[in-house]
């Protein structure tokens, strides 16, 4: 199958910086568009919950498992798709998908239409990540990477935010129907402007890498991950970091308003902020620091890193959940952010630079799989199962202590971590 480019494929040394600069700059907004469709429904939920009279399983269904099992197992094919094809024209597609069904979430009538309307919004998801994670590891050397990954990776953390800006003000002042729509719909356009804007670069190896003329299929792929052992040791450290930033991310809106009793205003015209600069800072500073490491000590000590500073985040994190004063609690968490939203960047550049030339999409993809799978679609449904099972002894605090269930498993993640920085070590003096 061949699809028409958007642009002409280039080789990485023939790309201006201009056009470099241009195009990671529109795969970081199309990551943020993704975001921000997905996080919306953090701060809608208690609107939501109220209007659909849907029980808090219900919410984690869809803001977890509904959506991430088409996103995760779609991300497959879409990136084996990505390794033959133009990938712009996959990113573009996809981004007007998601964004036209982010909006007809704003038509639902009850918990069927939202669950369709999410699955289509997973749907277009799959379509950005895998092939936006090839075109930078195409067009940025190894040394590189690391920052470029991060700055991509400010999707996330920007992206969360601006839903609960915009989510936030909309529906105070409106509801949650025009909140949904307005946000959705300007992801359209984007979709056109990274379709005529962004460069195609052409696919490149590592220097001294030996690759196969054959194109390598999904299960080729997810084999050379297996027999990877860093790779290994760094999709699990990614799968539980992942796990609990999605759980805590789609329900500390709903956290704050239960137990705090802050209004979506307050959420999203002081906490939002106070937490996207948080988010941006680590993701910079980290993705600074990474590079700066692995010049000086090698790939391993981007994973030490990251264990290092989730390390610091986890006190704050715990007394995110046990403080009784409002503001303090968002002082902790703001802390506490600071310090774990490093691992993103790092984490992807060190997955992207272990793989084959000719599997970064499809090695993208399986790593997408099994987070989503696992972190997407069991973190915030499970801290909706949980929070009913505790509703009967804690009340309306019942949320609280099923968040902080979920937070629990960072030692876990941390202990992944520091394994994949032993195994890259020992790769090297292999």
């Amino acid at each position: 199958m061949q699809t028409e480019a958007a642009a002409p494929a280039t080789n990485p040394s023939e790309i201006s910086d201009r056009a470099r600069k241009t195009t990671l700059f529109l795969l970081t907004a199309t990551y943020f568009f993704s975001y921000m469709d997905r996080q919306i429904l953090a701060i809608l939920l208690e609107d939501i919950k109220a209007d659909l009279l849907l029980t808090d399983t219900q919410l984690g269904l869809l803001s977890g498992f509904a959506f991430a099992i088409f996103y995760a197992t779609l991300g497959i094919p879409v990136a084996a798709l990505a390794d033959r094809v133009n990938r712009v024209n996959i990113i573009s597609i996809a981004l007007a998908l998601w964004s036209a069904m982010t909006a007809v979430c704003g038509l639902a009538q009850n918990f069927v239409h939202l669950l369709l309307a999410r699955i289509g919004v997973g749907i277009g998801e799959a379509g950005s990540s895998p092939p936006s994670h090839s075109i930078i590891a195409d067009m940025y050397p190894a040394e590189k990477r690391a920052l470029a990954l991060s700055i991509y990776s400010l999707g996330v953390t920007l992206g969360a935010a601006a839903g609960q800006i915009f989510g936030g003000n909309l529906t105070y002042f409106f509801d949650w129907r025009t909140a949904f729509i307005a946000i959705g719909l300007p992801g359209v356009v984007l979709a056109v402007i990274v379709k005529l804007f962004a460069t195609e670069p052409e696919r490149r190896a590592e220097p001294g890498a030996v690759e196969s003329e054959d194109q390598p299929s999904v299960w080729e792929g997810l084999q050379t991950i297996l027999s990877n052992r860093a790779a290994m040791w760094l999709v699990a450290a990614v799968t539980i970091t992942s796990m609990i930033g999605y759980a805590l991310t789609g329900w500390t809106p709903a956290y704050l308003i239960r137990s705090y009793e802050l209004s979506t205003l307050q959420i999203g015209n002081i906490v939002a902020p106070l937490l996207a600069i948080a988010g941006v800072a680590s993701g910079l500073g980290s993705g600074w620091l990474a590079n700066r490491l692995s010049e000086k000590y090698g790939m391993h000590a981007q994973s030490l890193m990251v264990a290092g500073l989730k390390t610091l985040a986890l006190p704050f994190l715990i007394a995110f959940y046990l403080v009784e004063s409002a503001w303090m609690a968002v002082g902790v968490y703001f802390v506490a952010l600071f310090f774990q939203s490093c691992y993103l960047g790092p984490t992807f550049a060190m997955i992207q630079t272990l793989a084959p030339v000719k599997m970064r999409a499809v090695w993208a993809a399986v790593t997408l799989l099994i987070i989503n799978l696992i972190g997407l679609g069991i973190g915030p449904t499970m801290v909706g199962v949980i929070s009913d099972m505790l509703v009967p002894q804690y009340g309306e605090q019942s949320l609280r202590y099923a968040l902080l269930v979920i937070a629990s498993f960072t030692p876990l993640a941390i202990f992944c971590y520091w394994r994949a920085s032993v195994a890259l070590r020992n790769r090297v003096q292999a």
